[in-house]
């Protein structure tokens, strides 16, 4: 029963900023987060949420704080309690032609853009987003502290990790399934041994210098 009562107390502080945005008059409320920023490779991956007010998934929470388990089983539960999302990917060609800053601008404001009717006010983890028809707030850690935001997260999150699961049947030298696009140890080496593939991001100065430094 504790563990219920404190579970329910966290959800409700993580409800806090819709629940003062909502008294301001906002209706319906978006949350919008993004994953896959620093990878290497694959896409960035932008998810938007409309949080339904008289629900609440227990164990939501910023998707890095997550197992691979709990985000596939809170990914589910998130979409039949707030039924209205959607999830944009944006690929590395067009990360590489733009810049990853834009490239995540771009996704956040798709996502949001697909959700119809669309929101009242949107809630987005620190990315101030211009050009929407509706009000948009950045919040500072917001995965953190936003419920809406946090919903987001953990459904960008599962998607991306799919795309890098699929992608790793196509390139498995590079080790996508468990790194997930980003730097860790073997993806780097497998970038000096192999250089880079079709979805690694080719302006990221960490792919590069490393193909170099394996030609000498």
């Amino acid at each position: 029963m504790a563990q219920l009562l404190a579970e329910a107390y966290r959800l409700r502080l993580m409800r806090g900023l819709e629940d003062l945005v909502r008294g301001c008059g906002y209706g319906r409320i978006a949350g919008v987060d993004e994953v896959g920023r620093g990878s290497l490779a694959g896409p960035v991956v932008a998810a938007a949420v409309v949080v339904e007010p008289s629900s609440m998934v227990p164990g939501v929470d910023d998707s890095k704080h997550l197992s691979h388990l709990q985000r596939e089983r809170l990914a589910t539960a998130i979409r039949r309690a707030h039924p209205q999302s959607a999830v944009i990917a944006v690929s590395p060609q067009d990360i590489d032609r733009m810049n990853i800053l834009r490239a995540t601008r771009r996704a956040m404001k798709l996502a949001l853009c697909k959700l119809d009717p669309p929101p009242d006010l949107a809630l987005i983890d620190a990315v101030r987003l211009d050009g929407l028809d509706f009000p948009s707030l950045p919040v500072i850690r917001g995965d953190q502290v936003s419920y809406a935001i946090a919903c987001a997260s953990i459904l960008a999150k599962v998607d991306r990790d799919h795309t890098m699961i699929d992608l790793d049947r196509d390139y498995p030298q590079y080790g996508f399934a468990s790194n997930k696009g980003y730097g860790a140890a073997v993806h780097r080496q497998a970038l000096i041994d192999f250089g880079p593939s079709d979805v690694h991001r080719l302006t990221f100065r960490s792919v590069l210098p490393r193909v170099a430094a394996g030609g000498r």
